[in-house]
C-alpha cells in the first residue's frame, strides 16, 4: 500500500525515471522487428508504449499508479496514437489473456520485492508468445543487504531458469550502479543458438 502511494505521489512531479525519451535499445528492437502485439509492464506515463504504437504496434501498457495511467492516456491522445493503458498490478494481470510478441519492462522488475518475482515471472511466461521477446532493463543492488530497488544477480539467474536468456548488455544506471539490458525468449521457443554478452 505504501509503495503504491509513493509511486502515485511521485507522478505529481516528474520522477527521475520518467525521462520522456525511449531508449536506444527499444528503438533498435523496433527497427529490427515487424510490428505485432506488445505489453509494457510498469509503463508509467506511456512514453515507450506510445513509441511502439507510433511504429505500428498494438500496445497495452499497465501500471499500478493510476495517476501515471491518466497521464499516459492524455499523452497518447495528444500524440494521435491508439494505445490501451490500464491500471493493473504486474503480479496479477488477471484481465490480460492475450499472447504478446514483445513484453517490455524498463524498471518494473527491479522495483519488486524478491517475494513478488515468482508471480511476475509466471505472468511473463504465460503472456509471451512462443516466438516473442521479453526485453528487460534492470539495475543491480550493490550487495544483498542493500535496501530499496534493484535486483541481485541471483534474481536474474532464477529468471533465466524460466525463460531463455538470449543476450545481455551490461552498463551503468546514471553512472551510479551496474545495470543491464536483457533479452529473453520462451524456453521452448525458437531462439537462435548462443548467448551474446556485450
Amino acid at each position: 500500500m505504501l509503495r503504491k502511494l509513493f509511486f502515485n505521489l511521485a507522478y505529481y512531479r516528474r520522477p527521475l525515471w520518467d525521462t520522456g525519451v525511449s531508449p536506444s535499445e527499444l528503438l533498435s528492437f523496433i527497427a529490427e522487428h515487424e510490428p505485432g502485439r506488445a505489453l509494457e509492464l510498469g509503463c508509467g506515463t506511456g512514453t515507450n508504449a506510445i513509441t511502439l504504437a507510433k511504429a505500428g504496434w498494438q500496445v497495452i501498457g499497465v501500471d499500478f499508479a493510476s495517476r501515471a495511467i491518466r497521464m499516459a492516456k492524455n499523452k497518447a491522445q495528444d500524440s494521435g496514437v491508439k494505445a490501451d493503458f490500464r491500471v493493473d498490478d504486474v503480479r496479477r494481470l488477471d484481465s490480460i489473456t492475450d499472447q504478446f510478441d514483445l513484453i517490455l519492462d524498463i524498471g518494473c522488475f527491479h522495483a519488486l520485492s524478491p517475494a513478488d518475482h515468482e508471480r511476475y515471472i509466471a505472468n511473463v511466461d504465460r503472456l509471451l508468445s512462443q516466438t516473442g521477446t521479453y526485453l528487460l532493463y534492470v539495475f543491480f543492488k550493490q550487495d544483498d543487504g542493500e535496501i530499496g530497488p534493484g535486483v541481485s544477480q541471483n534474481a536474474i539467474a532464477k529468471l533465466s531458469q524460466e525463460l531463455k536468456l538470449i543476450s545481455r548488455a551490461d552498463g551503468t544506471e546514471r553512472s551510479l550502479r551496474p545495470s543491464a539490458w536483457l533479452r529473453f525468449e520462451k524456453m521452448n521457443g525458437f531462439a537462435p543458438p548462443g548467448l551474446v554478452i556485450r
